[in-house]
């Protein structure tokens, strides 16, 4: 009974605690086999026949007993099966040696039965009490396995909780250096407002002074005209040099208040231009406002230079509406888009390409509900790889002390968050660009 208690729960120790997957590996199951089949017939063979072949269920335990030896020989590498080598090697020597003397040796056996016995006993007892050390090493490494999975529990945890505040910190960087770059971009747009407004000031004041002379010039040019005509009328006979002087004097007369009228205009456009914006919505006719400071972008770069020369034509569209806009704002963004397509024609000009004609052309139409301005030149063109650059600010393709590199980024500014609309640019290199503005008519 005692060699059926030891064998079968070393084997079933051994399935449950020790890799034996190499052991008879055609055979995976035969340590259960031995467990469940043979174990039990020998236990039944010991019950039935107590006093009959007894060598044979004796003959069987020793086997069985090796073949545990054998298997925990060959996994001594695993703490477990080296405590139970120790643990069950005493007692498989003793009954093999005691099953060789009894069987080969009978009488020997029988005058020595007594320390065959001691024998047993010692290694029985040797047995069990490592068999209790190996118990308490596997709660040992059970603890230590649930320590373990329970550290790598927690540093999951920890790493889950390190990698979510990870990526907080991440998003909230994403949006300090965000949020930084728009206090960049206002700061940016502040100065350059003030630059703006302070130019505005000068070009108001110089407007102001030239105003007043230009008025002289337009009133007397106007009185003097009719001193003329009232001095022919007075004169019956008037020789004919006289009359060709008389007539030379009137078309003179003609043109200085024609281009005193002219000049008016132009100073009439530079002080709306310099005129601080209110920041209030105004009904406005776009068409008239396009017309505007199309003609002010053209004299303003004809006058800086007298070489410059470039056909512009206005496409209007009737049917459109007026539209709630700021007026000051809005001429801003026309006269820079206007000034820069100016720019481009001019240059390309210069590069002496045969049979070119420099054509600027603002178009203003209604699409569905919004309003759709284009101002088109066949310039230079934008490259490619530069377009997606055109409106950030400080960027310009203008040559070193000719841009600013704010004027694009400020009209962007005016269209996307001043006006609720859109801005766009279409450009090829060496045909030309395109800017379109989409504003909401309501």
């Amino acid at each position: 009974m005692l060699n059926f208690v030891i064998c079968y729960f070393a084997l079933e120790f051994i399935r449950k605690n020790i890799n034996t997957s190499w052991f008879y590996p055609q055979y995976p199951d035969l340590l259960k086999v031995v467990q469940m089949g043979v174990v039990p017939g020998l236990l039944i063979q010991e019950l039935i026949f107590p006093d009959r072949f007894n060598f044979v269920p004796e003959l069987g335990w020793i086997l069985v007993i090796f073949m545990i030896i054998y298997v925990l020989y060959h996994s001594k590498e695993n703490l477990l099966a080296g405590s139970l080598l120790k643990a069950g090697l005493p007692y498989a020597i003793v009954i093999a040696f005691i099953y060789i003397i009894k069987y080969t040796m009978p009488s020997l056996y029988k005058t020595n039965d007594d320390y065959a016995e001691i024998f047993r006993l010692t290694s029985i007892v040797w047995l069990f009490a490592f068999g209790l050390s190996a118990r308490n090493q596997i709660k040992n490494i059970n603890k230590e396995k649930e320590l373990k999975e329970k550290i790598l529990l927690e540093n999951e945890v920890l790493e889950k909780l390190v990698q979510e505040r990870t990526t907080e910190i991440l998003q909230q960087k994403t949006q300090l250096e965000n949020t930084l770059e728009e206090l960049r971009q206002t700061q940016n747009q502040l100065i350059q407002q003030e630059k703006l407004a302070s130019l505005g000031e000068l070009t108001a004041g110089i407007a102001h002074e030239i105003q007043n002379p230009l008025n002289f010039v337009n009133n007397f040019s106007e009185v003097s005209t009719e001193l003329l005509q009232e001095l022919k009328e007075e004169l019956t006979e008037v020789p004919e040099i006289a009359q060709e002087i008389l007539d030379d004097l009137n078309q003179n007369l003609e043109k200085i208040s024609y281009h005193g009228k002219r000049a008016s205009g132009i100073v009439r456009n530079m002080l709306e231009h310099s005129r601080a914006s209110t920041g209030e919505r105004q009904s406005v006719n776009l068409n008239a406002l396009a017309e505007e400071y199309l003609k002010l972008s053209f004299h303003g770069l004809r006058a800086k230079d007298k070489s410059f020369n470039s056909d512009f034509k206005l496409i209007p569209d009737e049917s459109l509406p007026e539209i709630q806009v700021i007026p000051q704002d809005l001429g801003r963004v026309l006269l820079n888009l206007c000034n820069n397509a100016f720019y481009a024609v001019q240059k390309r000009a210069a590069e002496g390409q045969s049979g070119y004609k420099p054509l600027v052309t603002v178009s203003v139409e209604k699409v569905k509900n919004k309003a759709k301005i284009t101002v088109s030149d066949n310039g230079t063109g934008i490259p490619e790889d530069v377009i997606s650059k055109i409106f950030q600010p400080f960027f310009t393709t203008k040559p070193t002390g000719q841009g600013t590199g704010l004027g694009l980024s400020l009209s962007y500014d005016i269209i996307t968050k001043g006006h609720g609309g859109e801005i766009i640019v279409n450009s090829k290199e060496g045909e030309g660009t395109q800017f379109i503005i989409t504003l909401p008519l309501q």
